[in-house]
Formats: structure tokens, sequence, C-alpha cells
């Protein structure tokens, strides 16, 4: 596997997804797991389905070649969440090491997929380091930002920088805050979604004031997400190609203004996929490749 483009707003080609079939199982382990994952409620397993087969219809919609992980023991239902086990890079994956404990199975059950896709593996955070996919954002395809939170820490950012080594130019740590504390979901991703090379959704309340500069310094035109839609998810969107993008329903002011900077924006429902669990629809997907240009 070779990525084209490493930049988060390239086309979308291939992308790594885990059904809620394989993730919530049933409505018993849903039932199961919930509360201990800090969901906000158990997601219905048959409204979770039919919310991710119209997810899946849009990823097909725009081209992409959809791989699937199979059921784990090892995982629980947070493993919908297929970014944050690994990092995409230039010769293949870097698998991550969980911030969470309750998620530590998930970066093993995606080696053995990957190596069943004949996807290389690059490399491992082992411990003492901690590093999420969430946390890690392609610039360009020789800049790559990366949160310092309570899911990634120092020696997982120093390890992902030697496994990068040369491939890349710059690093940038991107210190995040505590906001509602270390049990509470908060990446970078959270923060940030590239749409295109210059254009990001941001919530700037959140955002580093040397990051966010950063970001203007590079020539981004940035389209601020309004408080009301960043605990719905507004800011978490996955761009399907430049200027083309994939969105939680329920954020309207977001998406005019996605509209009025010319993006195409496509909503899918995602109370029980995406809500229930805090997980938008770049924590949906872990794309394995992009091509660089803009869509016809």
């Amino acid at each position: 596997m070779a990525a084209d483009t490493l930049a988060e707003t390239g086309r979308l080609e291939r992308v790594l997804v885990k059904h809620p079939r394989e993730a919530f199982v049933s409505d018993d382990v849903c039932a199961a797991q919930w509360k201990s994952l800090n969901f906000g409620a158990a997601p219905s397993f048959a409204r979770a389905t039919e919310e991710y087969e119209a997810f899946l219809r849009i990823l097909r919609g725009a081209g992409a070649q959809i791989d699937f992980l199979p059921a784990d023991e090892r995982t629980s239902l947070d493993s919908i969440y297929v970014r944050d086990a690994s990092v995409v890079c230039a010769r293949g994956v870097i698998l991550g090491r969980m911030g969470k404990r309750l998620r530590g199975g998930e970066p093993a059950a995606q080696k053995a997929a990957f190596r069943n896709l004949g996807v290389p593996i690059v490399g491992e955070i082992t411990e003492p380091g901690c590093l999420e996919g969430g946390d890690v954002v392609w610039l360009n395809d020789r800049t790559i930002a990366v949160g310092r939170g309570y899911r990634t820490n120092e020696d997982g950012i120093v390890q992902l920088r030697s496994m990068l080594a040369d491939s890349i130019d710059d690093l940038i740590v991107v210190p995040l805050p505590h906001w509602r504390g270390a049990g509470d979901v908060l990446h970078l991703m959270s923060l940030i979604s590239p749409v295109d090379s210059d254009l990001a959704v941001v919530y700037s309340p959140l955002l580093p004031v040397p990051f966010r500069e950063e970001l203007l310094e590079r020539g981004y035109a940035l389209v601020e997400v309004p408080t009301e839609e960043f605990d719905t998810m507004g800011t978490n969107v996955l761009a399907l190609g430049p200027r083309e993008c994939v969105m939680l329903a329920g954020n309207p002011r977001t998406r005019g203004a996605l509209e009025r900077a010319g993006v195409r924006v496509t909503e899918y429902a995602g109370d029980e996929i995406s809500v229930k669990g805090a997980g938008g629809p770049t924590c949906l997907t872990r794309p394995l490749a992009r091509a660089p240009g803009r869509r016809g």
C-alpha cells in the first residue's frame, strides 16, 4: 500500500471501517458495555445497522473501496471508531497504543486485519507511549499535526516522529486543553477537520493560539463552528475529496458555512453510530489511500 497523498483532503480511494454487526454485535452487548465505555446511552443495534448502511452508501458513492474489520473478542463497542488504533504514513500503517485503556485490544486486532489485507505495518507505539489516530492530522504529505492530550502522550509522539524519520518536514505538536477531563473524548480532530488544502473546519475557542496562527500562516481559511454545534460534532467532517465532505446531520450553521465556501456537503443520520459514542465520520473511518486533485 502506498498512498498517492497523505493529506486529509485527497480524493478518498480506499477506507477501512468496522460495521456495527462486528463492533456492536447485539443489543445485549450494547447494554452490557455502554456505561463503562462512557457512551451517552446504549445504541440500538437495529437502528445502528440502518444508519451505518446509509453511511456506507455515501462512501461507495464517492468511489471508495471499502475494507471491513472482522469481529474480534479483544475489542468493544468503541472499535467502530476505527481511526484511533492506527495512523497511515507513506510506507503503510503505524499501530497506535490507546490512551483509553478499555480500547487496548484494538491495535492488535487491526494488526491482524492489516496483515490479511496486505497492508504494510511500519511499526507500533509501545509502552509508555500512547498515540491515537484521532489526534493525528496530515496537513500535507510532509507536514503532520499531532494533538498532545489525554489520549496521546509525549512518548507516543517521540516514537511516531522516529518512525516517520525523514519522510516528513514538520511535526507540529498541538497541546490540547483539559476541557472536560481525562474521561471525555477530546482528540485534535475534535477541533479541526481539513476539507481542502486551504480550508479547514475548526472550533477556535478550544484551538491553541499558536496552532490557529500556524494554519492562517499556511494559507488556510477557517470555517468556524458555533458553540451550539460543537457538542453535535460540527467540527468532525470527513473529506471525500477537495471541497467535498460528509458530516453528521444536525449542524445547519456549519453546513451553511461550508456550502458558502464552495464545499459540497452530504449528511448522514448518526444518532446510534455517532452521537451516543461521540464519534463522527472521521472517527468511523481509517482512510488507507487518497488521490490528489479536485473532483470533477
